[in-house]
């Protein structure tokens, strides 16, 4: 098996646990919060498929799917289209409000672009620095790693969320 596979297996794992935290949920679900500082599982589902989207498509120099494929106008999120939530708020947190198929959709898309960026790789890619502004500098296997690590974080704090709401009920 190759490095890039291993990767791949792991942005694959990714949509399915975002899958199984929005399955089944409705709208108060998606926008319900534990208390008035905390993400809701909209806001989640959304972050995760953000951040891994838009560094990907940055290291992969393609366009965002977000944008590209359609999902900020199905979305039809207050918030401009390059945002990914970072530094998020309160109030912006509450304007991710999109619909459970439209999150899933973008999962699935952004697992699709991760995909097929990792196709194109050889192992020996995977050491080439992306970022010097670090110390060690930062090569692609440890940004692809670091974008794993994040968005697998994300997907861990929606299941939780989840399961949290379904027993609050």
């Amino acid at each position: 098996m190759r490095s890039t596979d291993v990767l791949a297996d792991a942005f694959g794992r990714i949509p399915d646990l975002i899958h199984h935290a929005l399955d089944g949920a409705d709208h108060a679900t998606l926008t319900r919060r534990l208390d008035p500082a905390t993400n809701t599982l909209a806001w989640l589902a959304w972050h995760t498929g953000r951040e891994q989207d838009a560094q990907i498509a940055a290291l992969a120099g393609t366009p965002e799917v977000w944008v590209s494929d359609g999902w900020a106008r199905r979305a039809a999120l207050d918030l401009p289209d390059d945002d990914m939530g970072y530094g998020h708020d309160a109030a912006h947190v509450e304007r991710v409000d999109a619909p459970a198929d439209v999150l899933l959709g973008y999962a699935t898309a952004v697992e699709q672009a991760a995909r097929t960026y990792l196709a194109g790789l050889a192992d020996d890619d995977l050491d080439v620095v992306v970022d010097e502004d670090w110390d060690p500098p930062v090569t692609l296997g440890a940004r692809l790693v670091s974008v794993v690590g994040d968005a697998l974080e994300h997907a861990g704090q929606a299941a939780f969320l989840r399961g949290v709401l379904d027993r609050a009920r």
